[in-house]
């Protein structure tokens, strides 16, 4: 079911709107101060993972994400088993994380993130997959990550 929308503003800002009456939806889409709409179900942890992973890599307000992080409880425990769910190796590597594809070589010649945390990585994977979400978010993270 979705209960709202979540939206990247042009600011940077997340911003959440309640599915009140039906045409929020329609309002964010024809807004030109709306980057990306994410559908949003507090039970969908894919959901959750989504939004936080596409607001990360279009740069959205840094502090916003983590209150989110911290609300959904979007832990590195939690966020190994969203890879693991869409294809994404995640490893710990001295330190710090370090995501891939499945088809991951090495890193001279695939694709691979890093970060002090999973959502960090996972973020920078997806940045270079050169992967830029449309407003619609008709293409997501998890669709260019799979092999």
């Amino acid at each position: 079911m979705i209960e709202g929308y979540y939206y990247l503003h042009t600011n940077g800002d997340l911003i959440y709107k309640p599915n009140i009456d039906g045409k929020v939806f329609a309002d964010l889409r024809d807004s030109d101060f709306v980057r990306i709409i994410w559908t949003f179900d507090k039970t969908d942890r894919l959901c959750a993972w989504r939004i936080l992973i596409e607001a990360t890599i279009l740069g959205a307000n840094q502090k916003r994400i983590d209150e989110l992080v911290e609300s959904w409880k979007c832990t590195d425990d939690d966020g190994l088993i969203y890879a693991d769910k869409i294809g994404v190796e995640v490893i710990d590597d001295e330190g710090s994380w370090c995501a891939n594809r499945t088809d991951f070589i090495n890193l001279a010649e695939s694709p691979a993130g890093y970060g002090e945390s999973v959502l960090e990585a996972l973020g920078e994977l997806g940045k270079s997959l050169d992967f830029v979400p449309d407003k619609l978010g008709t293409k997501s993270f998890a669709d260019v990550v799979n092999v």
